[in-house]
């Protein structure tokens, strides 16, 4: 009984590591895993999940894709940013919808914002006269 128990224990904690799923960033508490700075602004935030579990997270989309570009030794698993009308709450960046504008002022200048869907990201491209991305070209913007 004792056996059939610990398995159990076992099996639920290597199937808890494995998540796809991003972990809350703590706004004013969490600091950003590239430029160390507090993340302070939801609207911003970003956080990739390496292919072993491990969470990184970042004050700005920009410092989240240098940071992958510039350590290309650990494999990722997933990305997620902030949906810019939804304060700190994200999204996968594969699905998201981009703007890019020097109006919206992001922490490190990156100056781009995700939407959940394309509504939003159309409407706010008009209203800031931003560039609107898909995810692989924000990718490729930086180097």
């Amino acid at each position: 009984m004792k056996t059939i128990a610990l398995a159990c224990i076992a099996l639920l904690t290597l199937m808890s590591c494995g998540s796809n799923e991003p972990k809350p960033i703590k706004i004013n508490t969490d600091a950003c895993d590239f430029c160390k700075m507090t993340i302070a602004n939801g609207k911003f935030g970003a956080e990739l999940i390496t292919q072993k579990g491990r969470y990184y997270k970042f004050d700005d989309l920009a410092c989240m894709i240098q940071f992958a570009k510039s350590n290309t030794v650990v494999p990722y698993q997933s990305f997620f940013v902030s949906d810019y009308l939804k304060d700190n709450t994200l999204i996968p960046a594969e699905t998201a919808f981009y703007i890019k504008s020097d109006q919206l002022n992001s922490p490190m200048r990156g100056n781009v914002a995700g939407f959940s869907s394309a509504a939003p990201q159309g409407e706010y491209a008009k209203k800031l006269g931003a560039q609107t991305l898909t995810w692989s070209e924000v990718y490729n913007t930086y180097k």
